[in-house]
């Protein structure tokens, strides 16, 4: 199964949602910044990470923004430009 790169970005008005979001995301992605992650997922656990984040937010108040990346490749992850500190990709994305 092909793996694609997803970055993920969420605005979340409830401390304890926004706690639960986090917890959720920490099991799909990297945490690359405050409310930030970068995922390399296969179909299946897009989905599944899609469905949980639909069960945690309310949906009138908060917002999650999924922007798909691509192929997980390593040569992608050369069109990432960071302004301040260097970007590291952790050892998950760089071994997926």
């Amino acid at each position: 199964m092909s793996r694609h790169r997803f970055l993920v970005t969420y605005d979340i008005a409830d401390p304890k949602r926004l706690k639960a979001v986090h917890k959720v995301m920490l099991g799909f992605g990297d945490h690359v910044q405050l409310s930030v992650f970068l995922c390399e997922l296969n179909a299946r656990e897009f989905l599944q990470m899609e469905h949980r984040l639909k069960r945690v937010l309310n949906h009138r108040q908060d917002q999650a923004l999924i922007f798909e990346l691509g192929p997980a490749t390593e040569q992608r992850l050369d069109r990432i430009q960071s302004i301040g500190r260097d970007f590291v990709p952790s050892a998950r994305v760089l071994i997926a």
